[in-house]
């Protein structure tokens, strides 16, 4: 991590980072939290949000993220359902809302800070530093050599939630089966080793990001983890990770940065670039299915490499070996050019429902109008109403507190996706519309939002779009220009 205040680079040993857990559990556990004790992390990313993290699970508490930009309002909703008594807080904005919670709801008792120079006149708000100083390591080694025989795999390890942007929110149980069941499948089919660094931009909030994390830690992987996640550009050629999670948006504007950029050049060197492109799309294509690429070609790209590819590459930093995708929909022509590029997208398919990943590529074949290959023990087929159900043990325990939402999705041990799909050959996995997201006119026609959003936001001058039309005469869109 780069710490703002030094100006420096820092890391945590795996020493000092087992350390901290401990001191985290053992503060827990002298304040009287207990197991199943349901506690919050409202934070952008930091070191201790994953300290925190580890350091909840290892008292056999349970781990309820917030979305950094949460409101006070959703903040609230789930502190109430939970009975939450303890939240760990990132930056002013966040402790902010959590303070006003001490009124606001029944069972608030204490905020933890993570900024450790932070200092409150109120005994109810520590920071950091302070609450890990309480707890003493040495006592809680009886303790936890007591929950080493308590722990049971199907243990609830979190509740995340829904942003809620679209009803009431719903809180997704998973426990530590399924996140220890997502590792052994990921093992199968991923190239993760001890040596991979990689960067953690996207919020650990979400399940793809945390979970990707906590599978750092069981390969045993590196991390960096970056706070504010528009300096990802600025931070990639200094961090140089092999590895990153990303979403379609990050690639979106990559290549409306590199289209920008190539605008500017002379008519030559624009045409050597896109030689390059068009010499990796037929590299692509061979890498694809694992062929071998035809002499020439080899000697074409190996030109094509010199002078355009490894460049653009170096904007990853010049050591990105994967990068895993997803989160929504990609352009297929997108994935194709990065492809073209060199770098790996490994695209794939997923819910908070699922552990994250229910599909992705295969590193020695990939199908790039699929969401990637179906993962190791994960069942995966599609209903008469075209709807994907899946079936596994990365798929969740039903929602918090809410046993009708739960039957309506999780029916004889099939998850409803709520995602309309098909599989092609060799259990490729294809997405094509989310079936709840579909808008039906004033005049009776079935218009995809997906669909059209994906077309219009090609358009250089649009940033964000969202369709609108349900029950309306017409569909039209809000756009950020």
């Amino acid at each position: 991590y780069f710490d703002k205040k030094t100006k420096q680079f820092d890391s945590l040993s795996w020493t000092e980072f087992t350390r901290q857990i401990d001191q985290v559990a053992a503060s827990l556990y002298h304040f009287g939290y207990d197991a199943d004790e349901k506690m919050g992390i409202f934070s952008v990313n930091k070191p201790e949000w994953l300290i925190a993290d580890v350091g909840i699970m290892a008292n056999r508490g349970v781990v309820v993220p917030f979305y950094a930009t949460a409101s006070a309002g959703q903040v609230k909703y789930i502190i109430q359902e939970t009975e939450m008594r303890l939240i760990f807080v990132g930056n002013e904005d966040q402790l902010a809302i959590a303070r006003t919670m001490f009124t606001e709801t029944e069972t608030l008792e204490m905020i933890v800070v993570f900024d450790q120079d932070y200092e409150s006149d109120n005994p109810r708000i520590l920071n950091f530093r302070e609450f890990i100083k309480i707890g003493c390591s040495e006592k809680f080694k009886e303790r936890k050599a007591e929950l080493e025989t308590e722990f049971q795999p199907d243990d609830l390890a979190t509740i995340i939630y829904t942003s809620g942007t679209t009803g009431e929110q719903k809180g997704a149980m998973l426990g530590h089966d399924n996140f220890m069941f997502s590792f052994g499948i990921h093992d199968k089919r991923l190239h993760v080793t001890e040596n991979d660094l990689s960067m953690c931009f996207l919020p650990l909030s979400h399940v793809f990001e945390r979970t990707w994390s906590l599978y750092l830690l069981h390969v045993g992987a590196s991390n960096f983890i970056l706070e504010n996640p528009r300096e990802v550009i600025e931070y990639l050629p200094k961090v140089k990770p092999t590895l990153m999670c990303t979403v379609p948006r990050f690639f979106d504007k990559t290549y409306e940065g590199i289209v920008a950029e190539k605008a500017k050049w002379p008519a030559w060197k624009q045409k050597v670039f896109d030689w390059a492109i068009s010499t990796g799309h037929k590299a692509s294509n061979y890498r694809s299915t694992s062929s071998p690429i035809p002499g020439m070609l080899g000697f074409r790209y190996k030109l094509a490499n010199a002078l355009v590819l490894k460049k653009l590459r170096l904007v990853f930093g010049g050591n990105i070996k994967e990068m895993p995708c997803a989160g929504a929909a990609i352009r297929p022509e997108l994935l194709r050019f990065f492809h073209a590029t060199g770098i790996f997208v490994n695209y794939g398919y997923g819910a908070t429902e699922t552990s994250a990943t229910v599909s992705c590529f295969r590193s020695e074949e990939y199908d790039f109008d699929t969401c990637g290959t179906i993962m190791p023990d994960i069942f995966v087929k599609i209903s008469s109403e075209g709807e994907i159900l899946v079936k596994g043990k990365t798929v969740f325990k039903g929602y918090f507190n809410k046993p009708e939402a739960t039957a309506d999705v999780l029916k004889d041990g099939w998850y409803y996706t709520g995602d309309e799909g098909r599989i092609k050959p060799k259990d490729g996995l294809v997405m094509t519309d989310r079936i709840k997201d579909l808008m039906k006119t004033s005049v009776g026609k079935y218009v995809s939002p997906q669909k059209l959003e994906l077309l219009l936001g090609k358009d250089e001058f649009i940033e964000q779009i969202i369709v609108v039309g349900d029950n309306r005469k017409f569909v039209t869109a809000l756009i950020v220009p």
